[in-house]
């Protein structure tokens, strides 16, 4: 019996999902492109795209997509856990209900995803899975300190899975895009929510400032990319026999990891304060 190579994305409605799924519909790939609202992502449908439902958020919705696809296909041969999204704000003035919200899409979506397509993958001794980080996985940014961890997260977790499954015949790769143009700034500037006057008021700003900066206007911007440029590696990724644990992606991810690997603590912090006022001096 061939082995399913069945290719399933989650957070398709934009950007890196969005173009993911269609360039592997394209390219002859059987695609199932997920999203909450499947409306949003219709056209991926005259791309070649089946689309279904997901919220990973929600375990009834993600047993229900890949229990769905398992009864098309016999199982799930890709997965490409893309969803997430940046909660933006100082770590102590983040309320802890937008902290677990980060956490439950982030990772605990991703790994629940993992969870339900290996028996799947191991049964017919094939499958990869595909983990979308960020440059962001390996350094951080001031006032991203839970979006961070949630990629160090996934750089740890993956590192474990891939060790545990590759007897099985599943491979797993970690994507490491570095600045990003989509919507992705945009949404990170509108998640904080810091109260005026409050400590970290200004601070806030400066990141807000910053964000907006470095991926959409400045200087930095021109060593970023398209979210196209993911959805290259991806396919790169389940296309080789033998892929690589990690692809960074774009200029500025190269930049970045090689700077972060090079310098000590307090020499990346003064690098950060050229661009992000602390807070707390004046």
């Amino acid at each position: 019996m061939n082995a399913s190579k069945a290719v399933f994305i989650t957070g398709c409605s934009s950007g890196i999902g969005w173009n993911t799924a269609g360039r592997l519909a394209d390219a002859g790939w059987r695609v199932y492109a997920t999203a909450r609202d499947v409306e949003k992502i219709a056209p991926l449908e005259r791309s070649g795209c089946e689309l279904l439902p997901l919220d990973v958020t929600d375990e009834d919705s993600m047993v229900s997509a890949v229990e769905e696809v398992e009864r098309r296909e016999g199982a799930v041969g890709v997965l490409v856990n893309n969803a997430g999204y940046s909660q933006s704000g100082a770590v102590e003035a983040v309320p802890m209900d937008k902290v677990r919200r980060q956490f439950e899409t982030n990772v605990f979506g991703l790994v629940r995803m993992c969870q339900l397509v290996l028996p799947g993958m191991r049964r017919q001794g094939y499958g990869r899975i595909v983990n979308v980080s960020s440059m962001g996985g390996k350094l951080t940014f001031p006032g991203g300190g839970y979006y961070h961890a949630t990629k160090h997260a996934v750089e740890a977790l993956s590192d474990a899975l891939r060790f545990e499954v590759e007897g099985f015949g599943v491979r797993v790769s970690v994507i490491e895009p570095g600045l990003i143009r989509t919507g992705f700034a945009h949404a990170a500037v509108g998640s904080i929510d810091s109260p005026q006057g409050g400590p970290y008021a200004g601070f806030d700003e400066a990141v807000a400032r910053a964000t907006s900066e470095n991926y959409e206007r400045g200087p930095i911007s021109r060593l970023g990319g398209g979210p196209e440029a993911v959805a290259g590696k991806v396919e790169e990724a389940i296309s080789a026999q033998r892929p690589r644990s990690r692809y960074a992606v774009t200029p500025s991810a190269h930049l970045f990891l090689w700077l972060r690997r090079l310098l000590p603590d307090r020499t990346w912090d003064a690098v950060l304060r050229t661009s992000y006022p602390q807070p707390g001096r004046s």
